[in-house]
């Protein structure tokens, strides 16, 4: 009786423990969320006045401003339309792809398995002049549909990988069912596969879908164009040489994390089964 006292102690310290780093975690991570939203509501005097606290008097002039004297929804559009499109073209072309890889056994399957995964490890910026290169001679130059084949080639290769190594746990019986009614193999694919896909495609949706909505370089040096711009794009209209307005830009940031943070509440019960896919066999 002691003992199991003892290991209740015990296993009541680990949880505190555990409570306390993970509320300390979750302050570190909100911190930042709070003083965005609280001081996109100042005016730009407030902000150096007390960054860290509600406003003594609430300014919604900066969120008007945006909707009407600005293109942020321009922007807002634009963004929208890249990142679904592209994310929609990595989720498809990924799942494809990483069906055949888990099918495919032989040498040539491995290396190419590889070769795909090492865009991991090869930061894509480093060919920036050839990418320049190769979307002028697309003709896609100065339009948003420049930044789709980049995004796509940049979701893949993780794509790839988590979706490969999902499927390659599916039991072989239950592919091996369909074959054997008659199924052939796209049929075996979108009724038995995609189902059992949407954990590890809701996880490379959210993994995929921050780097895409908050990159700004390749958009920087493929967009020059006012109407194709995306939103974290059109923010640096508001970057002075001498002087920033931080309430706007901050008003800006907080509309653009309300679709990152709307995905996310979506699929974050298909996300965390993805992620916790395989650490517990039964």
């Amino acid at each position: 009786m002691e003992q199991i006292n003892t290991i209740s102690r015990e296993r009541q310290k680990t949880h505190r423990a555990a409570h306390v780093i993970l509320i300390t975690w979750s302050v570190l991570v909100l911190f930042p969320l709070w003083v965005m939203i609280v001081n996109s509501f100042k005016d730009r005097i407030s902000i150096y006045e007390n960054p860290f606290w509600i406003p003594s008097k609430w300014n919604f002039s900066n969120y008007q401003t945006i909707f009407q004297d600005g293109n942020f929804l321009g922007y807002f559009k634009n963004s929208i339309i890249v990142v679904l499109c592209s994310i929609l073209l990595v989720l498809f072309v990924g799942s494809l792809a990483s069906y055949a890889f888990a099918n495919w056994n032989s040498k040539r399957a491995k290396l190419l398995f590889l070769f795909m995964i090492a865009g991991m490890m090869l930061p894509i910026k480093i060919a920036s002049i050839k990418l320049l290169e190769m979307i002028r001679n697309m003709n896609l130059l100065d339009t948003i549909w420049s930044l789709v084949p980049i995004y796509v080639a940049m979701g893949l290769p993780i794509a790839i990988f988590i979706l490969t190594e999902f499927i390659r746990q599916i039991p072989m019986e239950l592919t091996e069912a369909g074959i054997i009614d008659g199924a052939g193999r796209f049929k075996v694919f979108t009724l038995i596969i995609i189902p059992l896909l949407r954990p590890a495609l809701a996880t490379v949706a959210i993994y995929n879908l921050v780097p895409f909505w908050n990159d700004l370089w390749f958009p920087l040096i493929f967009i020059t164009n006012e109407d194709s711009k995306t939103l974290l794009l059109g923010v640096t209209r508001l970057f002075g040489q001498y002087q920033t307005d931080w309430s706007k830009v901050l008003a800006v940031l907080t509309l653009s994390a309300i679709p990152v943070i709307l995905l996310y509440l979506a699929m974050s019960k298909q996300f965390i089964k993805g992620l916790t896919a395989g650490a517990i066999k039964g």
